[in-house]
């Protein structure tokens, strides 16, 4: 699992990019958290906890969890 904070989230668009902690920027989309993450309010600042998925388009974090 890598870590990362909340860089940008759009919730009206379902999607927003986590930096991560080598200073990458990696897209997620709504579909991409986890669902006991769901319930939670995702927003810029967030610590969270991510696995990287790899794309033709780039690399993509899915099982998003928000860390306490």
């Amino acid at each position: 699992m890598q870590k990362g904070v909340i860089k940008m989230f759009d919730p009206l668009k379902g999607f927003g990019f986590i930096v991560t902690e080598d200073d990458d920027d990696v897209y997620f989309s709504q579909q991409d958290v986890h669902p006991k993450s769901r319930n939670k309010v995702i927003r810029e600042g967030l610590q969270v906890g991510f696995d990287l998925k790899r794309e033709m388009k780039g690399d993509r974090a899915v099982n998003v969890r928000i860390l306490d």
